[in-house]
């Protein structure tokens, strides 16, 4: 697996994210956090593994995790389409400037949240929000847990396969209480 940024013109960094090797470590930090926050793009009805959408990937994690879910797009209809009503839906510039904001409580209005993890946005739209996180809100940690290396987020899963990120959702949702 490759920890380069996936976008040809993409410029590398002095500041690279770390790379997330198993998806136990990612857990680890979803766990460790007060309050995540799970941003949904648009390519989540787009990507298919092992005959499964990602949404329904997404769906079983944020079931199991109890992280809230903040649907970009037109994504908010997909997931009530399959049972699941988010925690809102707006824009992805719209939440990566509140996320950047840290007079913004959150969704709950109970606090700013301390992990943004991010997934399934085109990979041009989501470097530039990461960028602009690291370099204006630099005390918030990011994550991707898309099977694209994103160098802008505080942590970031390597390239993999589509059978290697099948895998790491599927470990990622049974460690989880609520994971199968």
């Amino acid at each position: 697996m490759s920890c380069e940024p996936w976008q040809c013109a993409e410029v590398a960094t002095t500041k690279k994210a770390t790379p997330i090797q198993k998806p136990e470590v990612a857990v680890a930090l979803i766990k460790k956090a007060s309050h995540p926050l799970l941003i949904v793009g648009s390519n989540a009805t787009e990507r298919y593994m092992e005959g499964r959408q990602l949404i329904e990937y997404l769906i079983d994690f944020a079931n199991a995790s109890k992280v809230p879910v903040v649907a970009t797009a037109h994504m908010v209809g997909e997931f009530i389409k399959r049972g699941y009503q988010p925690a809102a839906f707006m824009n992805a510039m719209e939440i990566g400037q509140r996320v950047g904001d840290p007079s913004w409580q959150g969704l709950d209005g109970k606090g700013h949240p301390d992990l943004v993890i991010m997934v399934a946005m085109p990979y041009y739209m989501e470097a530039l929000i990461l960028s602009g996180l690291k370099h204006f809100a630099p005390e918030l940690r990011t994550m991707t847990i898309d099977n694209l290396f994103h160098v802008h987020a505080s942590f970031s899963f390597p390239n993999a396969t589509l059978e290697e990120w099948a895998a790491n959702l599927k470990v990622m949702t049974s460690k989880f209480d609520g994971g199968n």
